[in-house]
């Protein structure tokens, strides 16, 4: 019996190549001074890149929201603020010479505690995941339409305060628990473009064509079209995804979305890696290009790296949570000498 579902790992794969696409093409821009081709398509995404994922991300939310709350929070809480708290420690090891320069030593360590508090770089997602998750388990008795309401006008409101904490909450919560409250109806959803294919890819042409023409006018972050803009953008993807589920184009999407976290957590090693050395040799002087190629170098050094860990058997607790980190109670005697996946 298969405990995974084959369209959903897809789109987390989508995702997980438009966020490292993203980091990457507005990386080689800034280290170059100049835009590329490439920024179209971060902007054609940037409605839907992480609207789609927390809305992905929240589906299955209602499969344990009524479990222990000790199981809960080591499945949902305790996995994810490990794999935080492991690769915030390993950024800020790399970083910590070149922000000591600038800061000194006492400022690195005020800044890698402050993290704990208020997410940093490229890991707020998994940040948000932890704190989205425990969110809804102490809303669950509140009635969904006061808490999607609520959540929905955050999201309008354009909250910016500078904190990454407030500020994402803010805009990203409404989607999470939209795949929360509202999973059995993307799941029939899903199932309907499966039956209906050729009015999916109709659909899709005139998303396309409207997301473009929003985007490309200026109007995608304007109150109310952003949140309608995320929601749309996440049903293009899902139908995309189903779509392209079972045919071999949708194979490395696929195992990319059954580890999109394994790329989440060590992208920014090779990106940043492979874009200096692009635009220090100069052999490519086209920005598009060389964001291609930085983010090609994002997605596949964590897939190597992690290949060679699980061929090794040496670092395996960078990708996958040991014993000891968990507060599962009588299910640590279960697996105790067992290592849970990051996903």
């Amino acid at each position: 019996m298969k405990s995974r579902v084959d369209w959903v790992d897809v789109a987390k794969g989508f995702c997980i190549i438009f966020v490292v696409m993203m980091h990457s093409t507005l990386g080689v821009e800034k280290a170059a001074g100049a835009d590329g081709w490439m920024n179209y398509v971060v902007e054609f995404a940037r409605p839907f890149r992480m609207p789609d994922f927390f809305l992905i991300a929240g589906l299955f939310i209602g499969l344990r929201i009524d479990a222990p709350w000790r199981l809960y929070l080591d499945r949902k809480v305790v996995h994810f603020a490990y794999f935080y708290a492991l690769w915030l420690t390993i950024q800020f090891a790399i970083k910590a010479p070149g922000f000591a320069a600038e800061i000194g030593w006492g400022g690195v360590l005020r800044d890698y505690l402050t993290a704990f508090v208020e997410p940093w770089g490229t890991l707020w997602f998994i940040y948000h995941l932890a704190l989205f998750c425990v969110i809804v388990r102490l809303l669950k008795r509140v009635p969904w339409p006061i808490v999607w309401v609520a959540a929905a006008s955050l999201e309008i409101l354009h909250i910016e305060t500078g904190s990454v904490l407030i500020d994402e909450t803010a805009s990203r919560f409404v989607y999470f628990y939209s795949g929360y409250v509202f999973s059995a109806h993307v799941l029939r959803f899903a199932e309907k473009v499966a039956e209906d294919r050729v009015s999916a890819l109709l659909g899709l042409g005139l998303w396309g064509v409207l997301n473009a023409t929003i985007v490309f006018a200026g109007y995608s972050t304007m109150p109310f079209v952003s949140l309608v803009l995320g929601f749309a953008g996440a049903v293009a993807v899902v139908s995309t995804s189903v779509l392209l589920a079972g045919t071999r184009a949708a194979v490395p999407l696929r195992w990319l979305g059954e580890h999109s976290i394994v790329v989440y957590l060590a992208f920014f090693f090779p990106m940043a890696v492979s874009r200096a050395v692009l635009l220090k040799t100069g052999i490519i002087t086209d920005i598009g290009t060389i964001s291609v190629l930085v983010t090609a170098a994002g997605v596949l050094g964590p897939v190597v790296f992690y290949g060679l860990v699980q061929w090794t058997g040496w670092g395996r607790f960078l990708f996958e949570r040991p014993a000891w980190a968990r507060i599962d109670g009588p299910y640590r005697r279960r697996d105790r000498a067992a290592l849970q996946p990051a996903e």
